[in-house]
């Protein structure tokens, strides 16, 4: 069989014609080896060091969701990497932030593409977001075997649900356990801090723009706590990525955007370092 592929340069029937909308299940069944849950590492003694994204945040606004992170890597206490992508758009209507070893991180999100693209095609429908949420939760369970060998993958995914026309946030833990987040969320090893600044700053008529500086003070305040975290450095001009996503689906900021409202905060810090005061009373 495999040898009449080779020659015809046609697949088997099975891979024609898959059996289920889930890609992950699909790929289980013919290739469960290309599963990041299904390879076995080696015996190890002690932690495995591999570079670590950190700090993702989230915050919704009338008409949309902000999602962003910084750009640092480490790897035990050294910098890995200083302008890593932790944000990915997953489909036209939301995104996923990754935290957790970088490598598996970045691959899970690749999967997750995928799975989302393959259910569109075969059920000629998008899968609605809290779909996407449960599928996300289903992958993230499956490197549970890894996570306890301390390669664990924790995303913050965000979308902007068409049904219910709002913007949405889902946090997770590394057994999959998924929670839906009110208003702001952060996860990492600066989303203590993050998330502290954000209870104070966050309101629920913010606008757009005012979200977008929201997420990226947030993000300045766990690195000013963190050594984890990266702030905005204008030296090698490298700027938090910043995304949106509304009814008319994902968008990036441009350089010249997130590097406008990381200056504009790093301007306002000189005189402020603390950030902006929330009112006492």
């Amino acid at each position: 069989m495999e040898a009449n592929t080779r020659s015809t340069g046609r697949l088997p029937a099975a891979f024609l014609t898959p059996g289920s909308s889930s890609f992950m299940d699909f790929l289980g069944a013919h290739s469960p080896d290309l599963l990041p849950g299904n390879r076995a590492l080696p015996p190890v003694q002690g932690a495995i060091e591999a570079p670590h994204g950190t700090t993702i945040v989230a915050t919704t606004f009338p008409g949309g969701v902000v999602l962003a992170g910084d750009r640092r890597a480490t790897m035990g206490n050294m910098i890995a990497q200083r302008d890593i992508e932790k944000v990915f758009p997953a489909d036209e209507y939301s995104a996923v932030g990754i935290a957790g070893t970088a490598g598996l991180a970045v691959e899970m999100v690749k999967l997750f593409q995928l799975e989302l693209e393959h259910f569109e095609k075969v059920e000629g429908v998008q899968l609605s977001l809290e779909g996407k949420a449960n599928r996300l939760s289903t992958m993230i369970r499956s490197n549970l075997g890894l996570a306890m060998q301390g390669l664990a993958v924790v995303p913050l995914f965000a979308g902007f649900d068409v049904d219910r026309e709002r913007g949405r946030i889902f946090s997770y833990d590394v057994t999959g356990g998924r929670s839906e987040e009110t208003g702001y969320a952060a996860t990492g090893s600066g989303s203590i801090f993050a998330r502290g600044a954000m209870k104070k700053l966050y309101r629920d008529d913010l606008s757009e723009e005012e979200a977008t500086t929201l997420v990226v003070q947030a993000l300045y305040d766990a690195a000013d706590d963190d050594s984890a975290t990266g702030g905005p450095d204008v030296a090698r001009r490298i700027y938090p990525i910043v995304t949106v996503i509304t009814d008319e689906g994902f968008r990036r900021l441009t350089d010249e955007e997130s590097s406008g409202i990381a200056r504009a905060i790093l301007e306002r810090r000189l005189a402020q370092p603390d950030g902006p005061r929330a009112a006492l009373l």
